[in-house]
């Protein structure tokens, strides 16, 4: 009896003058029973025992060791998640595609440990090198959209040297100058000065972006900052952005070079159908040497856009005199 009173003291003072200490008394009368309570769940009776005697033990001693035991465990399906994800090749060189718990479009972060504006970023292991890459969200990208939308080609790859007006804060030009990679040069045309600051700030630590901070309708103002270029992406969302294209193309776009341009149907004429718009716009860049070889609609991402791919200047082809 004596030995059983004893046994309900030490209970006692675990849970009354060990409450505040999470039943400290208990535990050390536990010990018989598994010292290794307070070691994370390793004394299984004895993490019972601590946890009855005070209200506290639980938390600190087995019920602790459960918690972190089973934070292991989950820790442990998110690194085996992670080494089972994977990225592709897509068919456009420079974009790829990450398979994992949700599959993305991504490109090969250029300067990793940095986003953009606030997109998630992967790492996968890569015969034993870590690459990072960045996820590619087409509803904040006409690029993107058009990618996902299936368009067959958007002449931007690795060493490009890309035009593109409109560049806004400089979200899709990250994308592009990722796809370009260090050997080619992106020039980044905003007349915004609240979206050019933000394009300048990518700029920093991107060597690959030149931004411009002018008016594209004035190709000539800056025509001292761009040499010719490959492609010219044009997404500038104005009722002239045919013309805007064509200034451009004639200034700084090579002979067999390729633009793409995004055209939203409100912004040119409201009237119309969206259909009759991307029509008239068509007819507009083939008046001025610029000829379309491919118009995809950019639903879901976007309503009543379209873009439209082609050629400047073709070349003749080998065989013709």
């Amino acid at each position: 009896m004596k030995a059983a009173a004893s046994s309900r003291g030490g209970a006692a003072g675990g849970g009354a003058g060990g409450g505040r200490r999470g039943g400290w008394g208990a535990g050390r009368g536990a010990k018989a029973g598994g010292a290794g309570a307070g070691a994370g769940g390793k004394g299984g009776p004895g993490a019972r025992a601590r946890g009855f005697a005070g209200g506290r033990g639980r938390g600190r001693g087995g019920g602790a060791g459960q918690r972190r035991g089973g934070a292991a465990r989950s820790k442990g399906r998110r690194r085996k998640a992670a080494s089972a994800a994977a990225v592709e090749p897509h068919r456009h060189e420079g974009v790829f595609i990450y398979r994992g718990a949700e599959d993305a479009l991504v490109t090969l972060n250029m300067v990793p440990g940095h986003s953009v504006y606030g997109e998630r970023r992967v790492t996968v292991s890569e015969g034993g090198v870590k690459q990072e890459y960045r996820t590619w969200n087409p509803f904040r990208s006409k690029l993107a959209a058009a990618i996902l939308g299936g368009v067959d080609q958007i002449h931007i790859k690795p060493k490009s040297k890309v035009l593109y007006l409109g560049a806004a804060s400089g979200t899709t030009v990250s994308h592009v100058s990722d796809i370009i990679g260090p050997d080619g040069l992106v020039y980044a045309v905003e007349f915004s000065h609240r979206a050019g600051r933000d394009l300048v700030n990518v700029a920093k630590k991107r060597t690959n972006i030149i931004p411009v901070l002018e008016d594209a309708r004035h190709p000539l103002k800056y025509r001292m900052l761009i040499g010719m270029v490959d492609v010219i992406f044009a997404d500038v969302a104005q009722p002239d952005q045919s013309r805007i294209v064509a200034l451009n193309a004639h200034t700084f776009l090579r002979n067999g070079g390729h633009f793409l341009i995004s055209i939203k149907a409100n912004c040119i004429d409201s009237t119309a159908s969206a259909e009759a718009v991307f029509a008239s716009e068509v007819r507009k860049l083939q008046q001025e040497n610029l000829k379309p070889q491919e118009q995809l609609t950019l639903e879901p991402y976007e309503r009543d856009h379209a873009v439209v791919v082609g050629v400047y200047r073709p070349l003749p082809k080998s065989g013709s005199k």
